[in-house]
């Protein structure tokens, strides 16, 4: 889609209601609730993180979504497709705050180029025991993106057609942090599984945003 157009129609999901749970049913992984229960009393002092999902031009004035493949590490996300993101730190006056700063720490969008346009569900993550908060922001520029190399391995660039795709949706199986492999629903894009939180996160959004394009 041209990014004119799409900034023509994007104001409009300030006005929506967030659909939190409704929506992130559709692309949850088959044990989340019994992982949810379990961890009910590690939840409410879970600490807290702020992501971006920021769509922006490319240089034909298409509209993308940026991801960012993570380093491998020892750790339940290593080597997973995400949004730019992390923790909060003692400097943050917000999680708003958080999730503009870790965007230009990951992969090198100043703050001042990105319009953060909504504020949507909070989405708890039983393995990390992380509570995440997601915004959906716009940079109306075209951007250079520098990956921050000691936690990002790729930067990933998809469409919003590509996204929006009904074909995008998948099930496929992945390993989990339990070390066995469980047949999930995904997104696959550029050739990549986004499976999880993202998935659940971008869910969301999927349902926001074809109510106003």
């Amino acid at each position: 889609m041209d990014f004119n157009t799409f900034l023509e129609s994007i104001v409009n999901i300030k006005d929506l209601p967030l659909l939190g749970e409704q929506a992130h049913a559709k692309l949850s992984p088959p044990y989340r609730l019994e992982l949810a229960e379990k961890y009910k009393k590690k939840r409410k002092k879970a600490p807290k993180a702020g992501v971006m999902a920021l769509f922006y031009p490319d240089d034909n004035g298409i509209t993308h979504l940026v991801f960012i493949l993570r380093k491998s590490y020892k750790g339940v996300h290593s080597a997973q497709v995400g949004f730019p993101g992390g923790k909060v730190e003692d400097t943050d006056t917000n999680l708003q705050e958080t999730a503009l700063r870790e965007t230009e720490e990951e992969v090198g969008v100043p703050i001042h180029q990105i319009e953060v346009l909504k504020t949507l569900s909070p989405l708890y993550i039983p393995p990390s025991n992380f509570m995440v908060y997601p915004f959906l922001g716009i940079a109306k520029q075209q951007l250079q993106f520098i990956k921050q190399d000691s936690e990002v391995e790729d930067i990933i660039e998809v469409t919003l057609a590509d996204f929006l795709n009904e074909n995008s949706v998948i099930n496929t199986k992945v390993p989990t942090s339990y070390n066995v492999k469980v047949e999930v629903p995904a997104f696959k894009l550029n050739g990549h599984i986004v499976w999880g939180a993202t998935a659940m996160m971008l869910s969301e959004i999927k349902v926001l945003l074809k109510e106003v394009l």
